[in-house]
């Protein structure tokens, strides 16, 4: 199992408890989220590698783990994630260094993960 899937399976029980017990709040939050990250001036793909950048920016593991996945689903490039954890380690020095490569093995393990659903649906 890949970093990406290790944080995602760290994180789905307890989040799903928290959730059980403010359950209003996590409704408002996916709002925000589909609303914000809703195709309009910029694309889907655009908006979600901000988010990826913005979650290194943040040292965000879940937030890596989760828009590395979406990006992979919106069809996001590698070289496109590279150059964006290029900015990511720009503005961030160091610890973009560190939380960009992540965020780029999140995104390969999730690419990886499809192409192998892809060629399995294919051979049925």
């Amino acid at each position: 199992m890949g970093y990406g899937t290790t944080v995602r399976e760290e994180l789905r029980r307890p989040s799903r408890e928290l959730r059980h017990l403010i359950p209003e709040v996590y409704r408002g939050y996916h709002e925000l989220h589909d609303s914000a990250l809703a195709p309009g001036a910029l694309d889907a793909r655009t908006k979600e590698l901000i988010a990826l950048a913005i979650a290194v920016t943040r040292e965000c593991d879940g937030c890596i783990a989760a828009h590395a996945h979406a990006a992979v689903a919106h069809g996001v490039g590698e070289q496109e994630v590279a150059e964006a954890m290029g900015v990511a380690i720009l503005m961030n020095g160091g610890p973009g260094t560190v939380y960009g490569p992540r965020a780029l093995a999140a995104f390969q393990e999730f690419a990886e993960q499809q192409q192998q659903h892809q060629q399995a649906a294919g051979s049925h």
